[in-house]
């Protein structure tokens, strides 16, 4: 049997899925090459030599995750989020995050309203389809929280009531190093709810040139414009969650997950919300590639951002200059890759 073969449906067709979807169809095979075809051409006008990482932010969407994109100052991670936005035809707010930001500046307040003698809700800036969280990690620690039930359950609540979010909903926040003066570090309940991670980095020389020819005069974001809207990306996300994923990719990625809470060199593994989010962003990635079944490949793609972020180091490993990504790659080389349950019992 072919390798690519093993892991799809028997027929070769797509699986129908186990999760709830929204009402609507997906797209085809075709558009969705089409579309997402655009939105990374569009992104990649602004963000110079960085398609990976525009790939990715991608992928997060389609996945129905949030992102954390983190490097130091000035390498273009606000430009990337806000290009994400701009090439969406969606709603769109954006939050700068300050130590005097308070949780009610996020999710929004009860005031009182003399006239009707009744308090009335006003919303905040969280209510959007994508939503820019600026240096998330100056705001304190009580207003970082005022997003985790809003990432996790696409709900605020508010003296004792709930309001649903957008749909689709996305969450990308930038930070800069813990280092660096005037951060608060992300508790590790905040990371576990970003389902990747970036880490930007300096650009080439080449891209940096074009970049210095280019956006001198005028910011790139300028000339963006939407090349799809928003019943365009549920669509997508529909198509995503109809990908086939076979018994032994999943294995594949349990074992993962189980050789980072074993690893001797690891404080905290991935959690289970961690795998989950691990295998929605290789679904997505099949996606991308115009597969309607996931690889072992994809899951692998895409570990190291969706885990790296989760892991703690020991003492130990830190000294010895250890990085979770040095780790997670280890594993990947070691975790065996199970064959199809079928395919296996055919070779008997």
């Amino acid at each position: 049997m072919d390798a690519h073969n093993q892991y799809a449906t028997p027929n070769g067709s797509t699986a129908p899925s186990t999760e709830t979807a929204h009402a609507g169809t997906p797209m085809t095979g075709e558009t969705f090459r089409e579309t997402s075809a655009r939105i990374l051409k569009s992104i990649n006008t602004v963000i110079d030599g960085k398609p990976d990482a525009a790939r990715l932010a991608l992928t997060v969407l389609l996945a129905e995750g949030h992102l954390l994109l983190e490097d130091v100052p000035g390498v273009g991670k606000t430009m990337l989020a806000k290009t994400l936005a701009r090439t969406i035809d969606c709603s769109v707010n954006r939050i700068q995050f300050t130590p005097d930001l308070l949780p009610s500046d996020v999710t929004g307040v009860s005031i009182y309203n003399q006239d009707s003698h009744r308090f009335e809700f006003r919303r905040g800036p969280v209510f959007a389809n994508i939503v820019i969280g600026d240096e998330i990690n100056r705001a304190s620690a009580k207003t970082q929280s005022a997003l985790l039930e809003c990432m996790e359950e696409h709900q605020v609540t508010v003296d004792g009531a709930s309001y649903a979010l957008s749909n689709p909903f996305m969450v990308v926040a930038t930070q800069n190093p813990i280092e660096m003066e005037g951060t608060y570090p992300l508790p590790e309940a905040q990371r576990d709810r970003f389902m990747a991670r970036i880490s930007m980095g300096y650009p080439d020389m080449s891209s940096e040139m074009d970049m210095l020819e280019t956006h001198q005069s005028v910011s790139p974001l300028s000339s963006i414009r939407p090349v799809a809207g928003v019943e365009d990306v549920a669509a997508m996300i529909r198509q995503v969650r109809q990908v086939y994923v076979s018994p032994a990719v999943k294995e594949y990625t349990v074992g993962i997950g189980h050789a980072t809470r074993e690893h001797p060199q690891l404080r905290l593994g991935a959690s289970p919300r961690g795998l989950l989010q691990m295998l929605r962003a290789a679904k997505a990635g099949a996606a991308l590639e115009g597969r309607d079944f996931v690889l072992p490949d994809d899951v692998s793609a895409v570990a190291d951002a969706v885990l790296a972020h989760r892991l703690i180091l020991d003492r130990k490993a830190q000294s010895t200059g250890e990085t979770p990504s040095s780790i997670i790659a280890g594993i990947l080389a070691r975790v065996p890759v199970a064959r199809d349950a079928a395919s296996a019992a055919r070779s008997r």
